[in-house]
């Protein structure tokens, strides 16, 4: 065990941010003001490279390649931010979490729309993203953008369970009757089970989806609890990290858990996305989820066929 040493001189200069977090200053090194809210963001870096390369690998929508770029612009301007505390960074970790939520927000309400809706939709929220951007920048509040991000959270988390369940479920359902209506007098024994694989596919499919945003509400919930109890019980906690000492004492940083699950959180959110897109168009027979422990990260897959049976194309995944 190491006790906590007293502040060294930060390399970066005085604090300009207009919040600090829990864990104190420079007590590990003079190079990060806080040295495990700036590594904790490594997460983030490793999900979105992770993210890219699937989404180039296996052909998903170009937008969800943009939104793991933007996740990996939050990553790194949080990893900055923690380490240098300074306000330029803060502004740079803050706002690229606005900009990637409205990204997401346009993925999500664009859908299936006409081009001139799709046009407005953007305009509509790049003018929002600039005014949250120059309305923050004035009333330098974290409040603000914690509630601005917030809701905007929760509008694209609604907005895409209900395409799944009031967009996907019924069209699901309405291919699998006019299939049988269509073929119900000509359907050999071998189609019939053909049709029923698929509807119990089709019913394992939103079974699945809602066990994948359990998970990942679970972990941002979560990470949000234990970064409301850094704030609530700071003094308190900092007590306890000194009397515990190093290493063990940063067990107790709840802004570093916040980032570790979020992070996990946005990226089970994201493949969820992935995945109902491509069961939105229609191709859930080309892609697979592998997901093989509800605590692994999951990704969505290109599949192939082998006897009829559809299978996840591992070779290509692990090249």
């Amino acid at each position: 065990m190491w006790s906590y040493s007293p502040p060294y001189k930060g390399y970066w200069g005085s604090v300009t941010s207009t919040i600090n977090w829990c864990e104190e200053d420079y007590y590990a090194t003079p190079y990060a003001a806080e040295v495990i809210n700036t590594l904790t963001n490594l997460m983030f870096v490793f999900l979105a490279f992770k993210g890219m390369i699937s989404c180039r690998r296996h052909g998903h929508d170009t937008v969800f390649f943009v939104a793991f770029v933007g996740y990996l612009l939050v990553g790194t301007g949080s990893f900055l931010f923690h380490a240098t505390l300074k306000y330029p960074m803060q502004l740079v970790d803050e706002l690229s979490m606005i900009y990637t939520t409205c990204l997401m927000c346009y993925a999500t309400f664009s859908y299936s729309k006409s081009r001139q809706y799709a046009f407005t939709l953007a305009l509509g929220l790049i003018s929002l993203a600039i005014f949250i951007t120059l309305y923050y920048h004035y009333l330098q509040d974290p409040a603000f953008h914690q509630n601005a991000y917030a809701i905007l959270t929760a509008v694209v988390l609604a907005r895409s369970m209900y395409v799944m369940e009031f967009s996907l479920r019924p069209s699901l359902r309405n291919n699998e009757e006019n299939f049988k209506i269509q073929r119900k007098r000509s359907m050999t024994a071998d189609q019939k089970e053909v049709s029923r694989s698929d509807d119990r596919r089709n019913a394992q499919i939103l079974t699945t989806m809602w066990l994948l945003i359990g998970v990942g509400l679970t972990a941002f919930l979560s990470g949000f609890g234990l970064w409301q109890l850094d704030n609530v019980f700071c003094p308190r906690l900092r007590n306890w990290r000194r009397n515990i000492g190093l290493p063990w004492g940063i067990i107790l940083e709840g802004h570093g858990w916040w980032h570790l699950m979020t992070g996990v959180g946005a990226y089970y959110y994201l493949t969820w996305g992935i995945w109902l897109r491509h069961c939105l168009n229609g191709r859930q027979d080309e892609y697979s989820l592998v997901w093989p422990r509800v605590f692994s990260l999951p990704e969505i897959v290109r599949s192939y066929q082998s006897n009829g049976i559809v299978v996840p194309d591992l070779a290509k995944k692990i090249r």
